[in-house]
């Protein structure tokens, strides 16, 4: 039986096993992962993240950046996903504990991802992460939740991740929205999306900076206390609704912390930054 050395590391509460495989030589089957992520017989997590060096797996090439190092992101089912928001942030976390990469406060490290690259910078509190430009999609899907008597409009976003962000009428109903089971959504998106559920604080703005709430059911993991991409598409759904004059600077409060999300011009398009905490846990050995 084999040993599989690990890290148990999070970002706002949106938790992940990490392990290395600079050679790309650990062959993990989707039942693997949904056994290392099962909260009652595995680590527990919301998703597996594997750190390998581009060019020694199929997907792990550098696209958009100059990347040396792949993160392959699994959702705690085993399915794949393009990116992961506070995944990406608890990666960069993990190559530096490991000795993998050199990061220093303020500086970047180029992380090649299914979605495309990215850039992430230390910074004093945490790490911020360009997730480059956003897409906008469809106003004009319905979404089921259990626990909320109306069916809601959602908007659907790309960053890169499939999102669709749908706003409740009340603190009343983010509360008791059931995210239990996973919304239905009229029309189904091919691959799936995260639904993200958002109030606006009152007032939105105070000096400069928009501020709201959020739950979020993802694809193949369930609720979760955290969802980066997610807060991201939920500002920018929010910005989308509030009209011109919003600003691009937010504070997304989810259940497990607050991240950081702004939008910024670039040569190519509006781009959207991430930044948060990430923290790393405990590490460990378990067998495969």
């Amino acid at each position: 039986m084999t040993e599989l050395r690990f890290t148990k590391g999070h970002g706002t509460g949106n938790d992940f096993v990490l392990v290395a495989d600079p050679d790309g030589e650990l062959a993990l089957a989707p039942s693997d992962v949904a056994r290392l992520c099962d909260r009652h017989l595995g680590i527990g997590a919301d998703g597996l993240l594997r750190a390998v060096r581009v060019g020694k797996d199929p997907f792990a090439t550098s696209d958009d950046v100059d990347a040396e190092w792949f993160m392959d992101y699994r959702n705690a089912d085993g399915s794949v996903a393009e990116m992961c928001g506070n995944g990406i942030r608890v990666f960069a976390a993990f190559l530096v504990a490991e000795g993998l990469a050199d990061l220093p406060a303020g500086g970047t490290l180029p992380v090649a991802t299914r979605g495309g690259g990215m850039t992430v910078q230390r910074t004093a509190t945490g790490y911020a992460v360009d997730l480059g430009r956003w897409t906008l999609g469809s106003d004009d899907i319905a979404v089921q939740i259990a626990g909320v008597d109306v069916i809601r409009p959602g908007l659907s976003i790309d960053v890169p991740n499939p999102h669709v962000v749908v706003a409740l009428a009340d603190d009343d109903e983010l509360a008791n929205a059931d995210l239990s089971s996973s919304p239905v959504l009229d029309p189904p998106p091919p691959a799936g999306a995260n639904v993200e559920l958002v109030r606006p604080a009152d007032p939105l703005v105070d000096d400069g900076i928009a501020r709201i709430r959020m739950r979020v059911h993802e694809r193949g993991s369930g609720e979760t206390l955290s969802c980066g991409t997610g807060a991201v598409a939920a500002a920018l759904a929010t910005r989308y609704w509030a009209g011109t004059g919003a600003p691009n600077d937010w504070r997304v409060t989810v259940p497990g912390g607050v991240l950081g999300v702004r939008m910024f011009a670039a040569e190519d398009g509006e781009h959207v930054a991430l930044s948060g905490p990430a923290e790393l846990v405990y590490s460990g050995v378990t067998d495969l």
